[in-house]
């Protein structure tokens, strides 16, 4: 899969439809965020691994792969497995039949076009083949009838990838937001901001 910019990944999210079964509210997003926050640090205490909740041990496996396809660590940041991604869709899952509905049918379609292209699951091929077949579901206006379950699956688990990363706080030190600050005085708009607006300040 060609790696997308987070950037450039961010201003498809905005548009990108949401399936049924996998919409979510802001507030469902927050608590699925501290509760995997909290569940990250108890398994690091006890130095031992997060145990899902939802999702099979396979079926989490899949989805940590597949959210670190989407969202590479990078020298910015790290990708969507150091920022708790994975941990964070399995709480996103919890008690809403009809989103787990929706992720267990789109893990499944995933392993089953891999094993029909590849004769394995996603989560054992080769990152050029699992990238290959992404590249078929990523972008909608380019992908044939056959794929469209595929391109559904695809949009949402990005859309919860993005979410989930950017709520984290990893996510939000790689936007980089410093929020309102506070100026001792005001210095004016910057010169070149106002010769590309053709105005001045008056002498």
């Amino acid at each position: 899969m060609s790696k997308i910019p987070r950037r450039d990944a961010l201003k498809q999210l905005i548009s990108a439809p949401v399936a049924a079964g996998l919409a979510w509210t802001p507030a469902e997003a927050r608590t699925a965020r501290a509760r995997a926050d909290v569940a990250r640090q108890e398994a690091t205490s006890s130095q031992s691994t997060f145990t899902s909740n939802f999702l099979t041990q396979h079926e989490f496996a899949t989805v940590t792969t597949l959210t670190e396809m989407i969202l590479p660590a990078d020298s910015r940041s790290g990708g969507a497995s150091s920022a708790g991604v994975p941990e964070f869709i399995d709480f996103m899952m919890l008690d809403q039949p009809d989103r787990q509905r929706a992720m267990r049918n789109g893990l499944r379609w995933l392993d089953t076009e891999c094993r029909q292209r590849f004769e394995q699951s996603f989560v054992d091929c080769s990152n050029e083949e699992r990238a290959s077949l992404l590249d078929d579901i990523a972008w909608p206006e380019r992908t044939s009838e056959n794929l469209e379950e595929g391109v559904r699956f695809f949009s949402n688990i990005r859309d919860l990838t993005a979410t989930g990363f950017w709520t984290s706080q990893e996510g939000i030190d790689d936007l980089r937001y410093l929020g309102n600050r506070y100026l001792t005085n005001w210095q004016g708009c910057p010169p070149d901001a106002l010769a590309k607006l053709g105005v001045r300040y008056e002498d």
